[in-house]
């Protein structure tokens, strides 16, 4: 829930030289296999920077939440959801963002049954309270459930606890297997997770399709500690946003590595203004729930709005402060 959020206590990041960095990855796919999948970059990183950096998986968008508030991570690929929680509360700052080879500068959630199931399209879903099984995200997931909550449920005033008699939450890749599988109904997914499926997973994946698609949300960020220096910082965004980007063998060699992490094109520099979007969708959410709650009296429900109102300035502020 959209909540005043107050920056974090930061630890002493700048010790031993040769400490090495410990890079957060989200849960997209297996642990092992994001581990893998980041090594051959971050040992690359390692070597620009003089430190060995070393990727931490987590099996959930909470373990690695937990991670950064306690300060466990020293930089994290994260959800827009995560990077603006590490901004807001855990002392981070965005050094880089997500292209995909589309160029589209987000992706979409999506909702999928089986082709072969008894959904046959988004109004069978939304007009049938209590038959179906749902697979949904983590609250922490943009596409799996901020997104689907504001831009599918919510406005039709459907409560998913009371809607859905049953809810599987899991990553992407557990979702969309648990459709495929016939173990939930309906799910909760987004259209880059879905391409990464499709290769992982062709003959599950065959048997899916999508009855619904949202608006683009903007894609995932690298965050940062705040408490490493500014040249720190300044040489991981740099090597990042070169990776794959020139030209010869060794571009080419990056740009494999890219690909295989989760189809990536390159990572942009960025900074903690292209959060906005995704601060604007949390409290556009938070607005709606707060109009649509059960109230004391009308009087409170305006208050609790004009709480929000007031913490959704503050913290556009702090993502976009005025020059």
């Amino acid at each position: 829930m959209f909540a005043g959020l107050a920056l974090g206590v930061l630890p002493e990041a700048s010790g031993a030289q040769e400490a090495a960095l410990r890079f957060g990855v989200l849960p997209l796919g297996g642990a092992l296999e994001s581990r893998q999948d980041w090594k051959p970059l971050l040992d690359d990183l390692g070597d620009a920077l003089g430190r060995p950096v070393v990727a931490q998986s987590f099996t959930s968008y909470e373990g690695l939440r937990l991670a950064m508030q306690e300060n466990r991570v020293d930089l994290a690929f994260v959800s827009g959801k995560l990077a603006l929680e590490a901004v807001l509360q855990y002392g981070m700052t965005v050094l880089n963002q997500v292209v995909r080879p589309d160029g589209l500068p987000g992706y979409r959630s999506v909702l999928i049954v089986r082709k072969d199931g008894p959904i046959r399209d988004l109004d069978d879903v939304l007009n049938q309270p209590g038959k179906w099984r749902l697979g949904l995200g983590e609250t922490q997931s943009m596409s799996g459930y901020v997104i689907p909550q504001l831009q599918l449920f919510s406005p039709r005033n459907i409560a998913i606890e009371r809607h859905f008699p049953s809810e599987l939450v899991d990553g992407h890749q557990g979702t969309a297997l648990a459709v495929a599988n016939g173990d939930v109904d309906v799910a909760t997914n987004n259209t880059a997770d879905l391409d990464r499926f499709r290769t992982h997973f062709p003959q599950e994946a065959a048997r899916l399709k999508i009855i619904w698609e949202s608006d683009l949300i903007p894609h995932g960020a690298i965050v940062m500690l705040l408490g490493f220096s500014d040249a720190m910082r300044d040489k991981v965004r740099t090597f990042l946003s070169g990776y794959g980007q020139s030209a010869g063998t060794r571009g080419d060699a990056e740009r494999v590595v890219l690909s295989r992490l989760h189809g990536l094109a390159g990572l942009p520099p960025a900074d903690n203004r292209m959060l906005l979007q995704v601060l604007r969708l949390e409290y556009q959410l938070a607005q709606r729930q707060a109009i649509l709650g059960q109230w004391v009296s009308e009087q409170a429900r305006q208050s609790r709005l004009a709480r929000l109102a007031a913490e959704y300035e503050d913290q556009r502020q702090r993502l976009a402060p005025a020059p």
